[in-house]
């Protein structure tokens, strides 16, 4: 019997470009509705606010000029909660 493996899902934020996610995954709105991905297992998330379907990239970070390179680093501590 085949049974299937659940990769973790990766989230890969793009030097001057979106931020793509692969693997199983639920995009909700707001109120918690899910958007159809038709399948999908990999997608693009706009990071330029440019793109006219939003939140999914569409290029428009290429003809803006969108530029906001990443390099990896630790976040500091959560603050505590009062």
């Amino acid at each position: 019997m085949l049974t299937s493996v659940q990769m973790p899902t990766k989230i890969t934020p793009l030097s001057n470009g979106p931020i793509r996610i692969e693997g199983e995954f639920e995009i909700c709105d707001p109120t918690g509705a899910a958007f159809g991905l038709a399948g999908r297992t990999v997608i693009s998330l706009c990071r330029c606010g440019h793109s006219a379907n939003k939140p999914f990239c569409d290029g428009s970070h290429n003809r803006m000029g969108f530029s906001d390179p990443v390099v990896a680093r630790e976040l500091p501590p959560p603050k505590p909660k009062l």
